[in-house]
């Protein structure tokens, strides 16, 4: 599915045709998917929280915040002693989730909320439940977000402990992160998948966020294998540092970010199954952008994404990025035009996805895509400097922005469209 660039080594797929899933041929994914299906929370294994616990809670649902003192994000169901109910929980909670998960997703992503907030309330809330997870996932792996799983040995846990070998069996290395840190989070994102699975049996966890994701699958039928994949991603990101070659990169990019739009799409409704590969083509997009925007930051935390292969075949040493004098080297900017282009054929296939979707659920993706296309334009208009400051968008250009895509896919009859998007080739009209 991918053939070789023009220059000097780089990696282009052809057109229309992005790589999926499915044509991957990697012996360990089905070493690791045996082993994560093997993580599952059984009600008979830990302490449920009592129904006159979960009463009282009831009666007291309308007047829990979300704040604290200082304004920080609570948790409605801190101060429970154990990680599910003993029965299904009641509207009034199920309730309360949402607006955690909503509250998270306002504090943590303004942009992406923007983007949902046009929904139907049913839609929106759901949108916020699968951010809260992927934002929560994120946060252990990459952040100093301890989760919380009462009643726990943590690292000390047996099972924890089996599947963080079985895990170093599968990658064949070591973490490269303290051993302190990685111990901590391998066994929080262990626990994590455990809540994950209360989403896919009886029970219900008593982290918010997991009960209104259960909720949000069981609306939207959900396939467990993309919240799967997405902990796998964040798990890879505790071993691997270094990217060998775009292939390898890919499949981080689909865990990471492809799984996210494949999430939506089944909240945002489809009929017309090429839907998940454009939709799967949207992620790769986002995350190729956000990796190229991100590499002057990532260097400093020693992780390089793009593709060692490609670095050397443009004669682009790594120690040029640690420095941020690569700019200076005169291969750097034709790279950066090159992964551009690359990037930009997903984004024609992720652009296709926005026809297959219902009209009330278009501003969404198309608002996201419109951002990083931005920002990507940016990058480039920069000649590809990502290490003076990070690439962003000031607040007036995301307000143009919105506005111009809610007209289009809000307001603009359909037959109207094709008018707009000829304007937009000459730059009389963004192209959203």
């Amino acid at each position: 599915m991918l053939e070789r660039g023009d220059r000097k080594g780089l990696l282009t797929p052809l057109l229309g045709a992005a790589p999926t899933r499915r044509n991957e041929q990697l012996p360990r994914l089905s070493a690791l998917d045996g082993l994560r299906a093997a993580v599952v929370l059984t009600k008979d294994t830990v302490k449920a929280v009592s129904i006159t616990a979960m009463e009282a809670l009831r009666e007291g649902a309308a007047f829990i915040g979300m704040t604290g003192s200082q304004n920080e994000l609570i948790d409605p169901f801190e101060d429970l002693n154990a990680p599910i109910w003993e029965s299904a929980p009641p509207e009034e909670l199920l309730a309360l989730a949402y607006n955690y998960c909503e509250e998270l997703t306002i504090r943590e992503a303004g942009n992406f909320h923007h983007s949902f907030k046009y929904l139907p309330d049913e839609q929106r809330l759901a949108m916020c439940a699968v951010y809260a997870f992927c934002r929560r996932a994120d946060d252990i792996a990459d952040g100093d977000w301890a989760d919380r799983f009462p009643g726990s040995l943590g690292e000390l846990d047996p099972e924890a402990e089996t599947y963080r070998e079985r895990l170093e069996e599968l990658y064949a290395k070591d973490s490269i992160i303290d051993e302190d840190s990685y111990k901590n989070k391998l066994t929080q994102l262990f626990f994590f998948r455990k809540k994950l699975s209360t989403c896919y049996n009886e029970l219900s966890s008593t982290d918010p966020v997991f009960l209104a994701l259960k909720d949000t699958v069981k609306q939207y039928g959900i396939d467990k294998v993309y919240f799967d994949d997405l902990i796998s991603g964040m798990e890879e990101d505790l071993f691997v540092n270094r990217y060998k070659t775009f292939d390898d990169l890919y499949l981080y990019c689909y865990r990471v970010a492809s799984v996210v739009g494949l999430m939506c799409i089944e909240i945002y409704g489809y009929e017309d199954e090429r839907a998940k590969r454009f939709a799967e083509s949207w992620g790769i997009f986002m995350q190729l952008t956000n990796v190229l925007r991100d590499v002057g930051e990532d260097i400093e935390r020693d992780r390089v994404y793009l593709p060692l292969e490609e670095l050397k075949s443009n004669d682009i040493e790594e120690s040029g990025l640690m420095e941020g004098k690569v700019q200076l080297n005169k291969h750097w900017e034709p790279y950066v035009k090159e992964y551009a282009k690359r990037a930009r054929t997903y984004l024609k296939e992720a652009r296709k996805l926005l026809p297959l979707l219902p009209k009330r659920a278009r501003y969404s993706p198309a608002a996201m895509i419109a951002f990083y296309e931005k920002i990507l334009a940016r990058i480039l208009r920069q000649q590809g400097d990502v290490f003076t400051e990070r690439i962003r968008l000031s607040k007036p250009q995301k307000l143009f922005l919105a506005a111009t895509v809610y007209i289009k896919y809000r307001i603009l009859p359909r037959f109207l469209s094709s008018i707009w998007d000829g304007v937009a080739k000459v730059g009389l009209l963004p192209k959203v």
